[in-house]
């Protein structure tokens, strides 16, 4: 879920207590000079983690499309077509197309030269764009005026290269309209789903990816430290929200966190409504941190001061149920029989049954999409089984939950990889309500590959 901490009331309210939220905000400054943030010393302590992150390459972009060629083949699809902007899209070719209603599709063929379709009044922008990326000058670009159909374009640019009656694969994040214009202006073509390609591809992470999401993960728990460190009884969600951005400025990365207290956290992903700390409350932070494009999701559970028994009972079956799954998760393991391992500890001890309790599947895939492919869950919600197996290369999120109507939710999120030998979190996993932060170091090593 768009995202656990082990933190004492002398964790929360020691040294970084007399620093006030309103702290956080600009101190007076003359006309002339800059804003100068006062920061908690917990924030102000945090280490700029942007440096760290590499960059992805032209080379790495093509690497990518090979493989989605040669899944085009085993697959019998000839062509995939991404329209206008989609992760896909600038995975593949670090191409943001945002061209609204109008449409623009970046099409790889798998035998042929590549081709862009763009308004023609656009034309100069796309050749820009292609040159700077995978591509270069290797791609062509089909124009069509605004009395034109851009779907007889596209269909013109697959005839033209000897595609007429092929099998075309389209982003299943496409836009209706898009994907209804290519079927309604090119019957002669068989449409289908090009997730066997795009997310057969994504789902499965190279050491770079990697990387990315280990430094991702890293800075999101650094950051959900920090922020415990500043809090105080008092504040409300909007006062934290304003202490998570200034964290996340500081370590360099773009990234958000929802916060719910107390009986709100029994909701899965929260409330709207403005909460506020109490002496005892129950804190659930969710979300994560972009780097290079790959998000992180991490959830952490916990309280401000002492836990009572039944929140540390529930903490328990939670903390038990994700690791049945660091066990239980591997390659060639149905991504079915995962969630029924987390399900089963969760259902004996005494909350189920079935979605009762813990009301979500386990867990999603990772990446440029902090919810992509392959899900934890029997009978997806797709209606077919992309992967219905892990692999190696596999990231997933790994968050059981029990949420009590009325009264509290513990959610433990972390993300998992598989390796060709297992399974294992990028991150330390919660000990507890009271010390979810426990096991984290306070710096950051560069870690290089997986």
């Amino acid at each position: 879920m768009p995202s656990r901490l082990n933190v004492s009331r002398r964790g929360f309210l020691g040294a970084s207590a007399a620093v006030a939220v309103s702290a956080a905000l600009p101190a007076p400054q003359s006309d002339a000079a800059e804003p100068v943030m006062a920061l908690p010393a917990s924030i102000a302590a945090l280490p700029v983690l942007s440096g760290l992150a590499r960059p992805f390459t032209n080379a790495e972009r093509l690497a990518r499309i090979d493989r989605a060629r040669q899944r085009m083949t085993a697959t019998r699809i000839d062509a995939v077509v991404l329209a206008n902007s989609t992760t896909s899209s600038v995975y593949f070719a670090d191409l943001r197309l945002n061209g609204g209603e109008r449409l623009w599709a970046l099409t790889i063929p798998a035998k042929s030269r590549p081709f862009l379709v763009c308004p023609a009044f656009e034309e100069g922008r796309a050749r820009e764009l292609l040159d700077a990326g995978p591509f270069g000058k290797q791609a062509d670009v089909l124009v069509w005026e605004e009395d034109e159909s851009p779907f007889a374009a596209l269909g013109k640019g697959l005839a033209d290269r000897g595609l007429l009656g092929a099998t075309v694969g389209l982003d299943e994040n496409m836009k209706f309209v898009f994907a209804e214009g290519i079927r309604a202006a090119n019957p002669h073509l068989t449409i289908v789903s090009a997730s066997p390609v795009t997310a057969g591809c994504r789902m499965v992470k190279d050491a770079h990816e990697i990387e990315c999401l280990r430094l991702a993960c890293r800075a999101t728990l650094l950051v959900y430290r920090a922020v415990a460190q500043s809090l105080q009884i008092g504040m409300s969600t909007a006062d934290v929200h304003s202490l998570i951005a200034a964290a996340y400025r500081r370590v360099g990365f773009d990234g958000e966190a929802s916060l719910n207290i107390d009986e709100f956290t029994a909701l899965p992903h929260g409330s709207r409504r403005q909460q506020t700390l109490r002496e005892g409350s129950i804190l659930m932070l969710d979300d994560g941190c972009s780097v290079e494009g790959y998000t992180s999701d991490i959830t952490r559970t916990f309280v401000l001061g002492k836990a009572t028994d039944k929140m540390k009972r529930v903490f328990d079956l939670v903390y038990r149920a994700q690791s049945a799954v660091i066990h239980a998760a591997r390659p060639g393991v149905a991504t079915a029989d995962v969630d029924a391992a987390a399900r089963k500890v969760i259902v004996d001890g005494g909350y189920g049954p079935g979605f009762k309790f813990f009301s979500h599947r386990l867990g999603h895939g990772i990446g440029m999409d902090m919810h992509e492919w392959p899900y934890l869950v029997k009978n997806n919600m797709f209606g077919y089984d992309l992967n219905p197996r892990l692999e190696a290369g596999n990231l997933l999120s790994n968050e059981p939950g029990i949420y009590i109507p009325g009264e509290f939710g513990i959610r433990l999120e972390d993300d998992l990889l598989i390796t060709s030998s297992g399974a294992g979190l990028l991150t330390p996993q919660s000990p507890s309500l009271e010390d979810a932060f426990a096991g984290l170091e306070p710096a950051l090593p560069v870690v290089k590959g997986s």
